[in-house]
């Protein structure tokens, strides 16, 4: 493994006992912090009588009614998907994302496999290669959001058995286009392994930008492409529902079969009430726009604060600040800690150094704009004063 601890495991051990000068403004954690949707107390008071009794592992009825329908009107599937593929209501999105690469393990079928990742990356990516033996081998940025694949051995690719992708990806907030995705199809076809598309950031875009392309939205026009691609994707982000641990698992029948059986028998189910109260979850959009326009708000005040220091600090997707110090990201992290009590990561510690070459998150750091637009205009307001004048030590 590239490390042995968490990030937020490291954070705390480089901060230590430093108290900030000023009130704690956590900005380090992805934990949404907007308001759910108002009606979920309402609706899961209605099913309480659905934790009486096992959950049905493949979902409920209107669970995937109501995923289908969702996943029609955002990539504008027009029923497609409902014939060609199936679905999973996952434990939250990480579960899935886990759990998955056994069932990579045992489709592919390959010696020594790998399982590639983006880097910077999310941490169960690698988890879910040390859980079944596989060598992780962490995918350096090329042009966009696609990896420079030159830089990996031909030999590592051909023992990949599945590569963890996101878009919007976490932290840099790109966004995969439609030739990109299709891109990202040929090599897999080319090497024979899984895409595991983690669209968890799927509904966490600039409103001016427009909505990123799905995986699912480019399968569509490529439909033998789908018994190689698990879509994944989550309540936690989209609905302020991280604690809820809902989301779901799409694809091609016999891929997901795969999984099914073998989550029917290690047991991750998803409580029925549950089921029924993102059913109605998914069928709101209302919550999701008032959500996203509340990070555009935040990344406006990032810009005007920001941006005379570092550039351009917008992304098209994600809610996280992945910002450019040009320095320590480890001294930037304490720095901003100390004088201005805002808590956030060093990119270092997000992303991996691959064999003979460097970490890409050396020179960032990652702030997550969960908070109030009140709370994080200030923060930032302290970011933009921390670095005004002295550069980064």
């Amino acid at each position: 493994m590239f490390f042995a601890k968490s990030p937020f495991e490291r954070l705390r051990a480089l901060i230590g006992d430093v108290k900030p000068d000023v009130a704690p403004v956590d900005l380090a954690v992805g934990n949404p912090q907007h308001a759910p949707p108002a009606f979920i107390g309402e609706v899961l008071a209605r099913h309480t009588g659905g934790f009486v009794g096992y959950p049905p592992i493949a979902g409920t009825a209107n669970f995937q009614r109501a995923v289908h329908d969702f996943i029609d009107r955002r990539y504008g599937l027009d029923g497609w998907f409902r014939e060609a593929g199936t679905l999973l209501p996952l434990s939250g999105s990480r579960e899935g994302l886990f759990l998955a690469a056994v069932t990579a393990r045992d489709l592919m079928e390959k010696d020594n496999p790998t399982v590639l990742f983006a880097n910077p990356f999310y941490q169960t990516y690698i988890a879910g290669a040390h859980g079944i033996g596989a060598e992780p081998v962490p995918m350096m940025a090329g042009d966009g959001i696609l990896p420079d694949w030159e830089s990996v051995p031909e030999s590592a690719l051909d023992r990949a058995i599945a590569y963890y992708f996101g878009s919007p990806s976490n932290p840099e907030g790109r966004c995969a286009t439609r030739a990109e995705w299709h891109a990202l199809f040929d090599r897999a076809e080319r090497h024979d392994f899984l895409i595991f598309a983690d669209e968890c950031y799927s509904e966490v875009y600039r409103e001016s930008v427009g909505a990123p392309v799905g995986a699912l939205e480019a399968a569509r026009e490529r439909p033998e492409i789908l018994p190689r691609l698990l879509v994944f994707n989550s309540l936690s982000k989209r609905s302020n529902l991280a604690g809820m641990r809902v989301g779901f698992l799409a694809g091609a029948p016999d891929t997901i079969g795969a999984v099914r059986e073998f989550r029917n028998q290690a047991g991750p189910q998803v409580p029925t009430p549950l089921q029924e109260v993102a059913a109605a979850v998914y069928d709101d959009e209302a919550h999701v726009v008032a959500s996203r326009r509340l990070y555009d708000e935040k990344f406006a005040d990032a810009a005007r604060l920001l941006s005379p220091r570092f550039g351009e600090v917008v992304p098209e997707g994600g809610f996280f600040l992945w910002l450019d110090i040009g320095g320590d990201d480890e001294a930037a992290t304490l720095r901003l800690w100390r004088e201005a009590g805002v808590r956030c990561v060093p990119g270092s510690y997000l992303a991996a150094t691959p064999r003979g070459g460097v970490n890409p998150g050396i020179g960032r750091l990652r702030l997550a704009l969960v908070a109030s637009p009140e709370l994080t205009r200030g923060a930032l307001a302290r970011v933009a004063d921390v670095f005004a004048t002295a550069p980064v030590l």
